[in-house]
């Protein structure tokens, strides 16, 4: 980090407002309001919130792919926006997409060299152009490109990947790494990342990480990769709902210093207050309506004097009316007080209330992998589950995690080995990457009735489930396979967008759910608590 960081450099946003237009059957809906903030040069800062809470939309905004409703903004160009697919047709080479990358590099570097042979000339002009190229040259760090470019390519893991080889003919996953490395190597001054560690592995994603925290100019990166966020990030940007004061209209963002752990404890914490004085206030402001309804009770008009005996009455009666009336006029006063500054009813928060009791077959072994292999997928697997028990899938890339849980599940069929369950076993499996069915609603995947566990709101149950966001298909369907409470939960990558408390808490149930449960993850955050046993792929042979 600079120990000065320019001030020029900072990216800023001032009262960003965005509508998402009604389409594809979703009504119009607001989902940025007031929107302010400062990401410092050389401070890396994490954005984070519900899913829907328009993460992705802002990025696009300070990107300029977006026009917000209001709001101003400026961000040091040139501005990388981390796209997950590359935009080049399938038939490119994996050299063109570098090249692309280096290109701005050498364009500065022959409009320097241009620029420094006008300096003979003693011209002031040519010196302030100079002067420009030599500091953005510096900032882009040209001198190191084509190194930058190696480096790269090797920390995500695709230096082995041949350059002559098109686009369309690697992985998914290699081309959104790809599309980080198109970045890495450019160098734009700002950076706007939005789930840059999918597909990353551990050393790709402390490679990334590293290169953040020498980067000079404004990062800020939207993740649901908790781990991630603990070692790239300094401070945090949350857009969900904060303690607003009642006759404010909800939004903005809050800031936090710190980590993402530093940020959660702080979050819960922040949730905590606000929850209590909502409480308090609401009953304070229940007393002082009933209280300025019945005037008498506040001046205990029917207490008698101690001393009425040995003076008139009126005296007392006008003194108690005078009573009366003071603490009335002051009831009064704190009612409309604390009327005009009460804060806002906190939102019901969209998470995990609870998994259902897991369905009993029997007890014993439930599960029995033995030698089971899909040719070039997964090498030879073998393991057993009993049920209640948990276990965690790893191993890098490749190496066949989500081939196994699709045998396990039913999906697929080995070409060598066994896998073998009781008849009847009941099998809730949440594939990593669920496809939302064109034209079918919310209600129709749940099915009608089904118990909603937290994770849908209610109000969502008729929306098209393409015109939901990944995250909220993701819990949809996590909601679907917890509908008909299986006895084996079969979860592949389930924390994946998730927002950041909600995969919190969903871990936290699975650690006590009384079911078995067999979970393949790359999430670090999840992988560094885990309490159950764990299975470690290496890949197949070619």
């Amino acid at each position: 980090m600079p120990a000065h960081p320019d001030t020029a450099l900072h990216l800023r946003a001032d009262g960003i407002s965005f509508t998402h237009p009604a389409s594809r059957g979703a009504d119009e809906r607001r989902v940025l309001t007031d929107v302010s903030l400062v990401v410092p040069a050389g401070r890396p800062m994490g954005l984070l919130g519900e899913n829907g809470s328009g993460k992705t939309t802002l990025l696009r905004i300070l990107g300029g792919e977006l026009t917000p409703d209001t709001g101003t903004w400026s961000a040091p160009g040139p501005v990388g926006v981390l796209h997950q697919e590359l935009p080049f047709p399938a038939g490119t080479p994996l050299a063109q997409v570098v090249r692309d990358a280096l290109s701005r590099s050498r364009r500065l570097e022959r409009e320097l060299e241009a620029a420094g042979e006008q300096l003979a000339g003693g011209d002031a002009e040519a010196a302030r152009r100079y002067d420009a190229l030599l500091a953005e040259a510096t900032l882009a760090d040209v001198w190191n490109a084509e190194r930058r470019a190696e480096e790269v390519l090797d920390g995500l893991g695709l230096a082995e990947i041949d350059r002559g080889t098109p686009l369309g003919e690697i992985s998914g996953g290699q081309r959104e790494r790809l599309a980080l490395a198109h970045l890495l190597i450019a160098r734009p001054v700002t950076w706007l990342l939005d789930e840059p560690t999918n597909h990353l592995d551990d050393r790709a994603a402390a490679f990334l990480a590293e290169r953040i925290a020498e980067h000079p100019g404004p990062v800020l990166i939207a993740s649901h990769d908790r781990a991630f966020l603990d070692d790239a990030t300094r401070a945090q940007l949350d857009l969900d709902p904060a303690e607003t004061p009642l006759d404010a209209e909800p939004g903005g963002v809050t800031a936090y210093t710190g980590t993402f752990t530093d940020h959660l404890l702080a979050r819960f914490e922040a949730r905590d207050r606000w929850e209590q004085r909502y409480r308090t206030e609401q009953e304070e402001l229940k007393a002082l309506r009933a209280a300025v309804q019945d005037a008498g009770s506040v001046g205990h008009a029917g207490a008698a004097p101690r001393t009425e005996a040995r003076a008139s009455k009126k005296f007392y009666a006008d003194r108690n009316a005078t009573v009366v009336s003071r603490r009335l006029r002051e009831a009064r006063a704190r009612l409309e007080r604390l009327e005009r500054e009460q804060v806002r009813k906190p939102p019901a928060e969209l998470h995990l209330t609870h998994l259902p009791a897991a369905a009993r077959t029997g007890g014993g072994v439930l599960l029995s992998v033995a030698g089971a292999a899909v040719t070039g997928r997964l090498a030879p697997t073998s393991f057993s589950l009993s049920a209640g028990e948990k276990l965690l899938v790893t191993g890098p890339n490749g190496a066949g995690k989500s081939t196994l849980l699709d045998l396990v599940a039913g999906r697929l069929a080995p070409t060598s080995g066994t896998v073998d369950a009781p008849r009847g076993l009941r099998i809730g499996h949440l594939g990593q990457d669920d496809e939302a069915v064109p034209g079918r609603a919310v209600r129709e995947q749940l099915g009608e009735g089904a118990e909603l566990y937290g994770l849908v709101h209610p109000r969502d149950l008729d929306r098209p489930l393409t015109a939901l966001s990944r995250g909220q298909l993701r819990r949809v369907m996590l909601a679907a396979v917890l509908a008909d409470p299986p006895e084996l939960l079969v979860l592949d990558e389930p924390t994946n967008h998730l927002a950041l408390v909600t995969a919190t808490r969903l871990e936290a149930a699975l650690e006590d759910w009384d079911g078995a449960v067999l979970i393949a993850s790359h999430d670090r955050w999840l992988r560094r608590r885990w309490q159950g046993r764990v299975l470690e792929l290496a890949p197949a042979a070619s």
